[in-house]
């Protein structure tokens, strides 16, 4: 069986997208092939690499990539997943090929204040959300 493509887009590739690809390449990589890209690609956020080893996922040193660089490769995915805000998804490139195109909007945790513990806390959940996502998206055949 041949493992469906899906590509997760986020502003700077640097959490919502990185949680939502190791999220769902542990929960089912036997299944899916999967990427995530940034609009405008950045540094990985430290609190994601923090909550992502809470799940046995170590990303460190990982490096953020950029969606128009996946289009000039000729990339094609079945599922275009944006993990943004709803204004920053409508800025996402429609890719070649016949793709689902999902929107899932999640806080961004670089917007996040307070202590570090606070914030933390609001990376867990968004983490959390993300995975209850696809943990409903897979058991509904990936259609939302």
């Amino acid at each position: 069986m041949q493992k469906e493509k899906v590509l997760f887009i986020c502003i700077h590739n640097s959490a919502r997208s990185q949680m939502a690809e190791e999220l769902l390449r542990q929960m089912a990589g036997d299944r899916f092939e999967v990427e995530s890209a940034g609009l405008e690609p950045g540094a990985l956020n430290p609190l994601v690499i923090e909550v992502l080893k809470e799940e046995g996922i170590d990303i460190t040193g990982k490096q953020t990539q950029a969606v128009f660089d996946l289009i000039k490769a000729g990339r094609l995915y079945r599922y275009v997943i944006t993990v943004c805000d709803e204004t920053s998804a409508e800025r996402c490139p429609i890719f070649p090929g016949i793709n689902k195109r999902l929107h899932w909007s999640f806080p961004d945790p670089s917007q996040f204040e307070g202590s570090h513990e606070e914030q933390l806390t609001k990376t867990r959940e968004v983490r959390d959300a993300i995975k209850e996502k696809l943990e409903a998206w897979m058991n509904l055949g990936h259609t939302t």
